[in-house]
């Protein structure tokens, strides 16, 4: 039975993942938590599981917490992961590049799977992505990135479409922050042959929709991925927090938990 800590149950995320926790056998939900001000603090999430300000406060050690929060939320829960010794799976999204070196500081000390999107087909996506930049690079393609969330969504552009960016990035051999344009507007001239462009659209309930667009005179090839519902989420962090319990500290991603 692998015991399990949730950050953020109040949240459509957290509260999801709960849920989803209580309902698999193979697992035990030890606690919850949300912030130290909230009325929830004390109460119970379900018969017998209450909320919490810190993992630290659970009655019982959880072998692995599950964080989809925010930045801020996950940097504190870092220190207390260290603490106690227990693995983490992070899909909280939004992090600046001095954040992100804290979690692969705290991967060497206790294992963490960490990637912005935990749906096999978003994962699939990565790698389609990869492979097919791989195969035009240098032939006079224009890569774009389309994202498109919902309405509540604080950050931008998504963690994945920020991933996508990256493997791009890297398959063409170039700096992101070099060749990254985010949005346009106004008199901004002829598009430059190794921009990479990633714009972002808040609408509805949308819950996640990417596309990446490869494009050259005369064709264009298009990969999307449409998320329906935020179960796929869920369900994607469930498989790998039963996957990185027992494993040896280090920085995982869903491509190690799924074997791809």
């Amino acid at each position: 039975m692998v015991k399990v800590g949730v950050t953020g149950a109040a949240g459509r995320m957290g509260s999801l993942i709960a849920k989803l926790v209580l309902e698999d056998e193979n697992l035990k939900l030890v606690g919850v938590t949300e912030k130290e001000d909230s009325h929830l603090i004390g109460k119970e999430f379900i018969e017998g599981v209450k909320f919490y300000p810190s993992i630290k406060d659970f009655p019982e050690k959880p072998d692995v917490v599950i964080d989809f929060t925010v930045p801020q939320a996950t940097l504190d829960l870092l220190e207390d992961a260290k603490d106690l010794g227990i693995a983490l799976v992070i899909g909280t999204t939004g992090f600046s590049d001095e954040e992100r070196k804290k979690i692969v500081e705290t991967s060497k000390v206790v294992p963490i799977v960490f990637s912005p999107n935990m749906s096999l087909g978003v994962n699939l996506l990565f790698k389609l992505v990869a492979e097919v930049a791989e195969v035009l690079k240098d032939k006079g393609y224009d890569i774009e990135i389309f994202e498109i969330h919902h309405r509540f969504k604080k950050d931008a552009p998504s963690g994945t479409a920020v991933k996508l960016a990256e493997i791009i990035a890297e398959k063409l051999g170039k700096n992101l922050d070099d060749i990254a344009v985010y949005g346009r507007k106004g008199i901004v001239g002829e598009r430059k042959p190794d921009e990479l462009g990633v714009l972002s659209a808040r609408m509805g309930d949308v819950v996640g929709d990417h596309t990446v667009f490869f494009a050259t005179l005369g064709e264009r090839l298009e990969l999307t991925h449409r998320a329906t519902s935020r179960e796929t989420f869920a369900r994607g962090a469930i498989v790998a927090a039963k996957w990185v319990v027992g494993k040896e500290p280090g920085l995982y991603t869903m491509f190690d938990v799924l074997g791809i």
